[in-house]
């Protein structure tokens, strides 16, 4: 358990003053104030995933539906008791909360992006049947509205009425004469409730009516005429009437209440932990804080961290940036205790309060302004001595207090303990002091927790450099301009610089300059060893970041040079695809001749000759139709009897039935064709099945069924062209009659092309839609000629 006081050295106290203020209600508040660090690591995973879900909707422009509310718990406690009532202004304080349940209900209903906040939220109803009473019944200022009921509204309608009309009689009694010249005044006014006209006191016996009241000095008396009592008699009726019924009202709206107290107050108690996180929430996205990684060993790393408090402050008074710090303890490299050395003022006890409020603020599900590669151990404990501790009433010294403190440190550390100590060894003799710091130091490291601490004394950090398991640290410092540059440097010690700070602070120079000759040659030796390793660590870092700007020139090169070879892949993609859009091209334009050919043999009877004729215009095309498919002829001798081949100019496996050498020419079988084809027209079989032999045939019928139909559903009217062109081809070799073409009906786009292709065919006489045996309209009939 991390004490109180521990919690307000660090500043956390604070912390939560500043997230309060995002607050909109006095629990929330209050909430805020008491948050406290977990205990394990599923409760802290669980606000720090509510608080990015709150910050990712925020991010898309969704903020949650939230404004000033009060708190309802003791009005509530209040209803509790059968038959208890609350007065209007108390039951107004339900509005807002429960208009800000119905919103959140709405906002969250649909959403599944935020299944944390929906463990809070997800629930909420916002008693729409309530609000809607209380929104029509009770006005902000805690008075009962006429819509609260239609007896309500209709009671204070007549007693409007009642009331004008006694108001007017009124006016009308002190103008007549009569009456005039015993009134003070023309003036109507109430005295005890009752409409009233001021009547000199030596007249009013000649007004007939009742005194209610008489004037400080005597001279006038209130007196109500006695034609109007009747008419202020039944106004008393309708104001009680009307009281009546506000308090009948209002008893229905508490009864109401009452009977859902236990869930208002959970799904109050709900908005006000939404509201904690929002304010969580708000106050991260202020100091730009990110959501750490927690673990279990000891293990502290700090990546680009800032001390929130101290960066509000430069912000708010336009001071200097705040310089961020970096700092890894414990994890693989098995160092688990740092001491900070370097200038006074330089910004040491900020390095470990630094470290302590972060590590506070990540174990309580807190974002912390860092980066979010930061990691925090679950500690348990954590054991602070920073500041003066000296306390008279205790007759303690600065020194002694020191001491009582280190002795507690040391009784509660153990390996789930942060310690951070300030100042070590100081406050007596240095010698021994240092000694005893050394002492406690190892006590504390063999207790396996982590420790930071800030120190003056050479003899702690000699101690430290041999010690495995510790490393000195230093804050840097500029000694050209003697300022401190509060950066963090782990692995080398530093100097206190206590001369040049005297210097910069206005001691004088012969004062100064005589303490540096009172300085040691021992001491003198240690510094300007210190001195020479800085130099030497800052060349290093030179050369690494020259490193690192060649690095990333290469990487910049290496980028360059494949966007070039992305533009050539890309022109050699589009030249290939022009090269085989004309290849298409070409290949249509021939078959369409090879078709007309082929009708014309047909009309003259002559199909030797046709044949002939073909075979020679396959040959002329045969060369252009390689050189867009890049296809390669088979090499002399490589084609056998038996073998399969692919026939260029017929786009389709076959199988060699016979070769003629001299005459260059072989004759093949394409499914039922069989043909001659030069041998300059083969390339090696890419090895698909030749056509008609997909399937194991099943029978003669099946085989000649399937080579007089062609199934094109599915396929873009270019494609299907394409596919049809060989079909009817082949179809008008083998002298069959009729053809059927599958194509589907679809949206009509796939048949219509094909009938426009079908139109004008040579090889087509005449074409029909298919029977309903054949298909109907998702098939084309074709009469060939």
């Amino acid at each position: 358990m991390i004490s109180t006081d521990t919690l307000k050295k660090l500043e956390f106290t604070k912390l939560l003053e500043r997230i309060a203020v995002f607050a909109h209600s006095a629990p929330t508040q209050e909430q805020i104030l008491a948050i406290a660090p977990f205990s394990a690591k599923e409760e802290i995973a669980l606000r720090f995933g509510q608080v990015a879900e709150i910050r990712t909707l925020e991010r898309i422009g969704i903020t949650l539906r939230l404004s000033q509310f009060e708190d309802i718990l003791q009005p509530l406690d209040l209803l509790r008791p059968a038959d208890s009532v609350l007065n209007p202004l108390d039951l107004q304080l339900f509005i807002p909360p429960f208009q800000l349940l119905s919103a959140l209900s709405r906002q969250f209903a649909n959403r599944e992006d935020i299944p944390l906040l929906k463990r809070v939220g997800g629930e909420l109803t916002g008693f729409p049947e309530i609000l809607n009473v209380l929104e029509r019944t009770i006005d902000h200022d805690g008075s009962i509205l006429d819509s609260a009921s239609r007896l309500l509204k209709e009671l204070r309608q007549r007693k409007r009425s009642l009331t004008s009309r006694i108001r007017k009689r009124l006016e009308e009694i002190v103008r007549e004469r009569s009456v005039a010249i015993f009134l003070q005044d023309d003036f109507i006014t109430q005295r005890s409730g009752r409409w009233v006209i001021p009547v000199r006191m030596d007249s009013k016996g000649m007004v007939p009516g009742v005194v209610h009241d008489v004037s400080n000095t005597g001279e006038t008396a209130f007196m109500e005429p006695i034609e109007i009592i009747a008419l202020a008699n039944e106004l008393e009726n309708l104001v009680a009437e009307e009281k009546a019924e506000q308090i009948r009202i209002i008893r229905e709206i508490c009864s109401w209440i009452r009977e859902d107290a236990a869930v208002i107050e959970a799904e109050f108690a709900a908005l006000v932990r939404i509201d904690l996180l929002n304010s969580l929430a708000l106050f991260a996205g202020l100091v730009d804080a990110e959501i750490p990684s927690i673990c279990d060993g000891p293990e502290l790393k700090l990546d680009g961290a800032r001390h929130p408090l101290l960066l509000l402050f430069s912000r708010e008074h336009n001071g200097p940036a705040v310089v961020p710090l970096d700092l890894v303890l414990g994890g693989d490299s098995d160092c688990r205790t740092m001491i900070i050395t370097g200038p006074n003022t330089g910004g040491k006890t900020i390095a470990i309060k630094t470290a302590g409020l972060l590590t506070l603020m990540a174990i309580s599900g807190i974002p912390v302004p860092a980066a979010s590669t930061s990691l925090f151990p679950l500690v348990t404990d954590m054991q602070v001595d920073i500041g003066d501790d000296q306390a008279i009433e205790r007759s303690l010294s600065t020194f002694s207090a020191h001491l009582s403190r280190i002795a507690e440190i040391i009784r509660n550390a153990d390996d789930r303990t942060l310690v951070l100590m300030d100042e070590l060894g100081t406050g007596t003799e240095p010698v021994q002091g240092a000694a005893l710091a050394c002492a406690v130091l190892k006590e504390l490291h063999q207790r396996g927790g982590l420790v930071l601490a800030t120190t003056h004394l050479t003899e702690i950090v000699g101690y430290v450099h041999r010690f495995d398991g510790m490393q000195n640290a230093a804050m840097e410092f500029d000694r050209t301009s003697l300022m401190p540059l509060y950066r963090l440097t782990v692995g080398e010690p530093g100097e206190s610089h206590a001369i040049e700070t005297a210097r910069r602070y206005g001691i004088p120079d012969h004062v100064v300059d005589h303490a540096q000759s009172l300085v040691g040659r021992v001491g003198s030796e240690f510094h300007a060893l210190l001195a020479e390793l800085k130099e030497q660590r800052q060349a290093y870092e030179e050369r690494l970041n020259q490193l690192a700007a060649r690095e990333a020139d290469l990487v910049a090169r290496e980028q360059e040079q494949r966007r070039l070879l992305a533009e050539t892949d890309e022109r050699r993609r589009v030249s290939l695809e022009k090269g085989w859009q004309e290849a298409k091209e070409l290949v249509q334009a021939t078959r369409r001749e090879l078709n007309r050919i082929v009708e014309e043999a047909r009309k003259e009877k002559r199909e030797a000759a046709a044949l002939e004729r073909l075979r020679e215009k396959e040959l002329k095309v045969e060369q252009a139709l390689r050189a867009f498919s890049g296809g390669k002829a088979l090499a002399p001798g490589t084609v056998r009897e038996g073998s399969k081949v692919h026939v260029v100019s017929l786009g389709c496996e076959a199988k060699v039935l016979k070769l003629d050498s001299r005459q260059g020419r072989a004759r093949v079988r394409a499914g039922n064709l069989e043909i001659e084809v030069p041998l300059d027209d083969l390339s090696p079989s890419s090895g698909k099945a030749a056509k008609g032999e997909l399937h194991p045939r099943r029978s003669e019928v099946d085989s000649q069924e399937a080579a007089r139909e062609i199934n094109l559903i599915g396929k873009r009217v270019e494609e299907a062209i394409a596919e049809l062109e060989p079909f009817l081809n082949h179809a008008a070799l083998e002298g069959y009659h009729e053809v059927r073409v599958i194509h589907g009906i679809g949206t009509g786009a796939l048949k219509r092309g094909l009938r426009g292709h079908l139109t004008g065919h040579p090889l087509v006489a005449v074409f029909r839609d298919g029977e309903s045996y054949e298909g109907g309209g998702g098939a084309t009939v074709v009469t060939l000629r």
